[in-house]
């Protein structure tokens, strides 16, 4: 299975409102005090956080909404669908 983004593509992310998250997002967040890329695999929003995992079905876990900074909008300058109206500021 190809990586949806490979070592070194250039991507552009964006703060976001994690209440507007949906699975197939590709967030920039905190997991165990390293801020990595994960794809969002499922939404609590009435616990306020997401499921994040990797794209070959791996479940790295939940993380809360407080970690969720922000949204990854383009690879390479391929703009990500889905993304518009989930951005802060």
């Amino acid at each position: 299975m190809v990586p949806l983004i490979r070592s070194r593509q250039q991507v552009l992310v964006a703060p976001v409102d994690p209440t507007k998250l949906e699975v197939g997002d590709i967030v920039l967040a905190r997991v165990t005090g390293t801020v990595y890329l994960h794809l969002v695999s499922a939404v609590d929003p009435s616990r306020k956080r997401v499921q994040i995992s990797n794209n070959r079905g791996r479940v790295n876990g939940w993380t809360s909404h407080d970690r969720v900074f922000g949204i990854c909008l383009t690879v390479d300058g391929v703009p990500r669908t889905a993304t518009a109206g989930k951005t802060t500021g």
